[in-house]
């Protein structure tokens, strides 16, 4: 990443970042589900369903709104790996799942990261305000691939 770019002071986001920390494996309490060389899935500190995952790239992004049409192979590399997690879970009915992104100012953490939830039916009451499709706050997967196909990256000089 270029030392212009908005996220660019990596080196202090992977010391301050929680999640960054998770993703390079220094913060021990996190519950790692999968990892790949790009890309790690553990556990929500705070689930709002039986099974409520997060997955992370491990090079710090702000947040899905960072993001451009060279970003959407990376955006569903995540959901695979969510889907995968889920799977390895036991959970077979991919059609009651949800995944996706909540979009800045209702983010938590200022580090890209999917939602993994399952079943829906069983997501919170309490919690489901957070995680509702096609509101200003959450995003899924499938919608924001459709927004970044429409959003070019940046022009370089």
């Amino acid at each position: 990443m270029s030392r212009n770019h908005p996220d660019s002071n990596e080196d202090d986001k992977v010391e301050t970042c929680i999640f960054c920390l998770i993703a390079s494996e220094r913060d021990k309490e996190a519950e790692i589900m999968k990892k790949d060389k790009e890309l790690v899935c553990f556990k929500d500190i705070n689930p709002a369903a039986p099974h409520h995952y997060l997955v992370v790239p491990r090079q710090h992004m702000h947040s899905c709104s960072s993001l451009n049409s060279g970003h959407i192979s990376l955006v569903k590399r995540m959901a695979e790996m969510g889907k995968t997690v889920l799977r390895d879970q036991g959970v077979t009915n991919m059609k009651d799942i949800r995944l996706g992104f909540h979009q800045p100012p209702y983010i938590s953490v200022n580090h890209l990261h999917l939602h993994v939830l399952a079943p829906t039916n069983k997501i919170s009451e309490y919690l489901m305000y957070k995680f509702m499709p096609k509101t200003v706050a959450f995003i899924t997967e499938e919608s924001l691939t459709m927004h970044l196909k429409n959003k070019a990256p940046p022009v370089k000089y």
